[in-house]
């Protein structure tokens, strides 16, 4: 029986394990613009890449559905309305022919139906995977970049990939290589694989960036102060600190690589949390503060956990709590406080700086942290490409 995976083993996939150094290298004309094009935008990661390289970048034109996405674009990056799409079956790219260096985007992909057998790019009516495409076909940009699930490549036995590999290689033309990647594996404390599939428009050798140590931990990204409003009560505690939750990865506490970013991620406590253990300074009892708890009192002292260090509170307010690491002789484990990440902290973990502007509800730009692409990801792929290469002097 034919192995379903075959036709992605046989492929172009690959990781460069001889150069562990590619993220210290200079880029070879640095001094080049790369004209920039992407479609499902979402809040920019790719173009954030940039910006935390330091690279010069035009962009063409970029769009998303989402009106929220829209609003944290414009906030942050140089664009006008002309530039936008909003529904991207309405958006003609021909006129961009020739005027993109790099094509970007992560189109959600719907399963196709094979039922025609026709193959390559006429399985994919009615999907926003053909738009991707079809974008690509029409602006024909040096280099594109299409980010997915890892799923993509199981999806009904490898049928799926099959399909979209040869639209881009036979319908668009494209010298297609790909490979998953995990945020873990390049600077980013997340556990967070994606498939990356690069086209270049001409024959190119490609390998994959080799993955590098990873030096930082969650605590690094951390907030010194934030908004009490973060933090927990009675029934969230009862949720996050429940065995089969955590076993089943629901939920997350005080671990140094965070669990996957999910789409509206801290709703219903489902995600990381932090647990600050109680000053043996601080004088609060759970009668005095509805945020302090008694840990014994739940399944697990996980959260206690052996680390060292710990990040308690040394200044809370009705509105503001600061942290600060601490050591074990500092504390009372018999009780501590709860919260579950900032919106800042979950940008920091998909690789935006605080230069990043947050203009729109909580709720909002946790979806858009869950939706993003890790933009060091982005970089290193960047770097590995040498994306300057592909650059004008404008």
């Amino acid at each position: 029986m034919k192995n379903k995976y075959q036709d992605i083993q046989n492929t172009k996939a690959n990781i460069d394990a001889t150069d562990r150094d590619w993220f210290t290298k200079p880029f070879s004309h640095p001094e080049r613009t790369i004209r920039l094009g992407t479609s499902f935008s979402g809040i920019g990661a790719i173009e954030h890449s940039f910006h935390r390289l330091g690279l010069n970048c035009k962009i063409q034109f970029a769009g998303d559905i989402d009106e929220n996405c829209k609003k944290a674009y414009f906030a942050n990056y140089p664009i006008t309305e002309e530039q936008w799409h909003s529904d991207v079956h309405d958006f003609d790219a021909t006129k961009f022919k020739g005027e993109v260096d790099l094509f970007v985007g992560g189109a959600p992909c719907q399963a196709f139906s094979l039922r025609g057998k026709h193959g390559g790019f006429e399985d994919t009516r009615g999907t926003l995977f053909r738009e991707f495409a079809r974008i690509v076909n029409e602006c024909q940009p040096k280099v594109f970049i299409f980010e997915n699930v890892k799923g993509m490549l199981s999806h009904d036995n490898g049928r799926t990939w099959k399909v979209i590999k040869d639209t881009f290689e036979n319908y668009c033309g494209y010298d297609v290589y790909f490979q998953v990647l995990n945020g873990k594996d390049y600077g980013i404390p997340q556990s967070r694989e994606r498939l990356y599939c690069i086209g270049f428009r001409d024959e190119t050798e490609f390998k994959y960036p080799s993955p590098i140590p990873l030096e930082k931990t969650v605590y690094d990204f951390l907030q010194k102060s934030f908004d009490t409003k973060y933090m927990l009560k009675q029934k969230g505690v009862n949720f996050v600190t429940r065995s089969i939750n955590h076993a089943k990865s629901y939920t997350q506490v005080n671990g140094d690589v965070m669990l996957c970013q999910k789409r509206n991620q801290q709703f219903n406590w489902h995600g990381d949390f932090v647990y600050h253990p109680k000053l043996k300074a601080d004088i609060s009892t759970p009668e005095t503060d509805d945020h302090l708890y008694r840990v014994a009192d739940y399944e697990e002292d996980y959260f206690l956990s052996h680390k060292p260090e710990y990040y308690a509170l040394t200044s809370l307010t009705s509105t503001e709590a600061q942290m600060k690491k601490v050591s074990k002789k500092d504390i009372d484990i018999t009780y501590g406080r709860f919260r579950k990440f900032t919106p800042r902290e979950c940008l920091r973990l998909m690789g935006f700086d605080d230069s990043f502007k947050i203009v729109v509800s909580d709720t909002e730009a946790y979806k858009q942290a869950g939706n993003s692409i890790i933009v060091d990801v982005l970089m290193a792929l960047l770097k590995q490409i040498d994306i300057t290469k592909y650059g004008e002097c404008l």
